[in-house]
């Protein structure tokens, strides 16, 4: 294995146990399909990798209980050193072992008996203690041919069997020859002695590293019916857990706990499996009871801090990931989590300390080497980001071997990072993104395909005459562009999403903030006839190019994302359909952020299928209807698919939008996907489909709502009379309403549609006064803005709902005062300042708003 992928496991250090690495392979495995559903928690995961499930012996079952409970000063843990069996703290090398030292150790572990399988002949359990005390030195083939040379003699000793069967595991499963012949020893045993739960545990310690999931469950369930302990739950549990049966997982995991409730490590993994099923309040209290249980966890603490930062809990998260780097400044996995955060809320400077601090203790991690360069790039500073980015790409995948998400995803980085570069001091209004990249390249960045990409011409290397961004100190803006920035903040803030699962980004708030304080600036300049310069042309502004403003903004400020206009891919990529894909259950993770809205979407697919067994089934539309009466959750509906044979399998439903320029028409709106056959094995999703006619058929929609806008726009900067601001207010509402429904980009659809939203509505003359909603208590809904627009019934019920929060009041005065935005950042250069400029006096000051 190349060391990039070996780093970000953390370090082994003196393995105790088979259980460990074998469940190291096993996990190792698995990492990949859980990362694809939460790519910033696999960290979490390496709590795993790094202890093992057990966090215990070598020896199952009763000789590794009866002697420790915690198999701590047993031999029988096969430390990779000698250490003395007596005790001692000291290892020696194995080199140093002689012969009398052997025979003192085994002479002793025979007269008590504690090896597995002892008989009643004193004789025979010293030579038997001898190949023991062997494989607890490491001198595994001297213990193969110790047992080899009494099976000889003997060939039913289930002692010696057992023990050339572990002799063969600890040689290493790398070499299968190895595994076979570790099975096939233990099987020999469980056929000559069936009623031992720790063999059949062995087993299944190294049928699991093997791929063989089901096998190794099968033996533990096995060893769990002959004699339930507290390790044995602990084990299978975590089985169930890289096969991301978390709901089967968590049971193991309390049985467990209800058999020995001071496991701090169970109860860690016990917090793990509500994690990963979107249960974020249960997976913190169960990190925090790991914590009562062991203070100085710093895997609990480790923990406990990707949660907060999953919940969106800024502070929360920083404690909990303070705490672990107090316990060790070291902690790599920590170190990284941390730092990602701090990235994801726009803090990149001290995001960037953390990823440097990763890559002294780990140089070959890739997550932390990929987003140093991400950073760097963020902040203006290319020629570091892609040397970091270069190191990432060095780390090819061995043949067979899955590549990293990073890996994936860096080439795509480096090139945008050069176009980027390239263009720093280039003004905004002479140059296109959608246009100047390729088509290929643009389709396979959006859906993070590999980079391989035929006749694909490489951006241009870093050209030394354009120098990076340097720091702009906040004091150095003169006092009304200060202004323009602490106003930019506080209205950005007022984009974020209150819901678990949303991190506030500063970064990002202060973008949006300054996307929409330009769009206001450009629509008030296009309401009085004036012209616009975008992409090279002087013309009047289209709607298209008010969303632009806000997607530059977008773009910049996490270069990572793909913000890209679908209807701009390659012909042949729409022509099959371009899908905005959400999934709000797979298998049992649930989607934190959507979870409120799924008894909405349920009483629509309700609705749904009386129509079509109204239509198709008339007659058992009564049982139907019964049925659907008891249908209170998603899974409710999986009996209701068996009552048609078409629907068996699963079911879609479309969602319709109504036209306002075409009285009586529907557009395709989101289409709702439910299959699966039983709980825990369910896929519910959304998804929109961009395709060349949806998209005309939008595009025609919000072409006319524009137009009627721009007239009344006109009248009313000569009339301002309130029946007029109501009317422009209700057709932005309307506009952006088709807009969400499209879903155009490829990402960042959401944020952009409501900066513009708010940048349209303050050039009308009203300003945004009230944050997005929690949701009313009474209904417990947790409001967000693009959900609220694809399931409204109408444009007309959509902008109801958004003007409820709103809070709409008449815009300030010293907003017309404000430089001009696109004059004041007219280049990525003067963009990228601004970004990296702190401002955090602007809390202290008040702006006054009439």
């Amino acid at each position: 294995m190349r060391p990039g992928k070996m780093a970000p496991a953390g370090r082994l250090g003196a393995v105790r146990g088979l259980w460990v690495p074998l469940a190291v392979l096993a996990l190792a495995r698995a990492a990949g399909a859980l990362t694809e559903q939460y790519p910033a928690l696999s960290l979490l995961k390496q709590e795993l990798h790094r202890q093992g499930p057990a966090g215990g012996c070598a020896l199952a079952g009763e000789w590794a209980e009866q002697y420790s409970a915690e198999c701590d000063s047993s031999f029988l843990h096969f430390h990779e050193s000698d250490c003395d069996i007596g005790g001692s703290s000291s290892c020696e090398s194995v080199l140093s072992l002689n012969t009398e030292k052997i025979l003192s150790q085994a002479k002793l572990l025979a007269e008590q008996k504690r090896f597995p399988f002892a008989t009643d002949n004193d004789n025979t359990n010293e030579e038997l203690a001898i190949a023991y005390v062997l494989i607890g030195n490491g001198l595994y083939d001297e213990a193969i041919q110790h047992f080899s040379t009494m099976l000889q003699e003997e060939p039913e000793l289930v002692s010696a069997i057992y023990g050339r069967g572990i002799a063969y595991g600890k040689k290493g499963l790398h070499d299968m020859k190895n595994a076979e012949l570790a099975l096939f020893e233990l099987s020999r045993v469980i056929s000559l002695e069936p009623d031992h739960p720790e063999v059949f545990e062995q087993r299944a310690e190294i049928l699991s590293p093997l791929g063989r999931i089901s096998e190794a469950l099968s033996d533990l369930t096995k060893a769990i019916q002959l004699q339930p302990s507290a390790r044995l739950y602990r084990h299978r549990g975590t089985l169930y857990f890289i096969s991301e049966d978390y709901a089967t997982a968590h049971e193991d995991f309390q049985h467990s706990l209800e058999l020995n409730k001071n496991q701090p490590i169970a109860m860690l993994y016990k917090g793990l499996t509500f994690f990963h099923r979107g249960l974020l309040k249960e997976a913190i209290e169960s990190f925090k009871e790991a914590l009562k249980q062991k203070a100085d966890f710093i895997d609990a603490y480790k923990s406990l801090g990707q949660a907060y930062r999953e919940l969106g809990n800024f502070n929360a998260a920083t404690e909990s990931f303070q705490k672990a780097l107090l316990l060790n400044h070291n902690h790599v996995q920590t170190l990284q989590l941390k730092g990602m955060m701090l990235y994801h809320h726009g803090s990149l400077d001290e995001a960037l300390k953390n990823f440097k601090r990763c890559l002294q203790l780990e140089p070959y991690n890739e997550v932390c080497q990929y987003m140093k360069g991400l950073s760097h790039v963020a902040m203006g500073q290319f020629y570091e980001g892609i040397k970091a980015q270069t190191k990432v790409m060095l780390n090819d995948p061995l043949p067979g071997q899955k590549a990293s998400p990073e890996y994936l995803k860096v080439k795509y980085l480096r090139e945008y990072s050069r176009y980027l570069h390239a263009h720093l001091d280039t003004p905004l209004t002479e140059y296109n993104i959608d246009v100047d990249l390729p088509g290929n390249f643009k389709d396979h960045w959006a859906k993070n395909l590999p980079f391989l990409i035929e006749n694909y011409e490489e951006q241009p290397g870093l050209q030394p005459h354009i120098k990076d961004v340097l720091f702009q100190n906040f004091e150095s803006y003169k006092p009304d562009v200060q202004e323009l920035v602490c106003v930019a903040d506080r209205l950005g803030s007022m984009m974020q999403y209150e819901t678990p699962g949303f991190l506030p980004n500063k970064r990002i708030h202060r973008a949006m903030g300054l996307a929409a304080l330009e769009v206001m600036q450009a629509v008030q300049r296009t309401w009085a006839n004036s012209k616009v310069r975008m992409n090279g042309k002087t013309r009047l502004m289209q709607w298209r190019d008010m969303f632009d403003i806000a997607v530059k903004w977008r773009r910049i400020a996490d270069p990572d994302q793909p913000v890209l206009w679908l209807d701009q891919m390659p012909a042949r990529s729409l022509s099959r359909g371009f899908n905005n894909h959400i999934n709000l259950i797979r298998g049992q993770v649930i989607n934190m952020r959507y979870l409120e809205y799924f008894e909405k979407i349920l009483h629509f697919i309700k609705d749904r299928i009386l129509v079509y067994h109204g239509a198709n089934n008339p007659k058992g539309l009564l049982e139907v209807r019964e049925a659907l009466e008891k249908v209170h959750k998603v899974e409710d509906l999986l009996p209701i698919m068996k009552f048609n044979s078409k629907t068996r399998d699963g079911f879609t439903v479309n969602t319709k939008v109504p036209s306002l320029k075409d009285q009586g028409k529907e557009y395709d709106g989101f289409t709702i996907t439910i299959t699966g056959d039983k709980v825990g094995n369910i896929l519910f999703s959304v998804e929109t489909q961009t395709t060349e006619e949806r998209t005309q058929l939008y595009h025609a929609e919000i072409d006319a709502l524009y137009k009627d806008l721009t007239a009344k726009g006109k009248i009313l900067i000569l009339s301002a009379e309130l029946g007029e601001v109501d009317a422009v207010c209700n057709l932005i509402l309307s506009l952006v309403y088709y807009f969400y429904n499209l879903m155009p980009l490829s990402r960042g659809s959401s944020v952009i549609a409501y900066s513009v939203i708010m940048g349209a509505l303050m050039a009308s003359g009203r300003e945004v006064s009230g944050k997005i909603p929690k949701g009313k208590a009474s209904i417990k809904i947790t409001l967000l803005v693009d959900f609220e627009a694809m399931t409204a019934p109408g444009s007309e019920a959509f902008s109801k709902i958004a003007r409820s929060w709103m809070n709409l009041k008449s815009i300030s005065p010293s907003y017309k005062s404000l430089p001009s935005v696109s004059e004041t950042f007219p280049t990525l250069r003067t963009m990228i300042e601004v970004l990296n400029t702190d401002s955090s006096h602007c809390l202290k000051k008040t702006i006054v708003v009439v």
